[in-house]
């Protein structure tokens, strides 16, 4: 029986992607952003930037407890659209943004149900996206608490 259980709390172990099971370095997701600057600012409400960058990605300005695909104005690709469709009270959570900048067409497929739909987002970011995700919660000052 015991080795029953061990053997099944280390199968639900490792389903979970390391990023996951460990929190993230917000210090460390600060300089991970660097690669999102190509497409991606943080500008906060006010208009003041955060972080200067590209304006092919929407503002991640407080995404963390945003719901997906809300920008107003954005032009959101049909996977992220087909996706929010399938999903309408789905929120970008730290979880959520782990397992989208991990891969972002395979995120979209699965929150929509379909496997004909690709994420207008390319880049994968293959290490360090728990320390990413716990930087853009630092700047999301309306994520709500845990």
């Amino acid at each position: 029986m015991r080795s029953a259980f061990v053997g099944a709390l280390l199968g639900a172990t490792l389903a979970i992607p390391a990023a996951a099971q460990e929190a993230g370095d917000p210090a460390a997701g600060e300089s991970e952003f660097r690669k999102c600057r190509a497409c991606h600012m943080i500008q906060d409400g006010s208009g003041a930037d955060i972080v200067k960058g590209g304006a092919t990605g929407p503002n991640l300005w407080n995404i963390v407890g945003s719901p997906i695909a809300h920008m107003e104005g954005y032009n959101y690709g049909d996977g992220l659209l087909a996706a929010k469709a399938a999903n309408p009270d789905l929120v970008w959570t730290e979880e959520e943004l782990i397992a989208y900048v991990t891969d972002p067409t395979a995120w979209v497929r699965e929150k929509s149900g379909d496997d004909s739909v690709r994420s207008k987002m390319t880049f994968k970011l293959a290490r360090n996206q728990a320390d990413l995700a716990a930087y853009l919660t630092t700047v999301s000052p309306d994520t709500p608490a845990e």
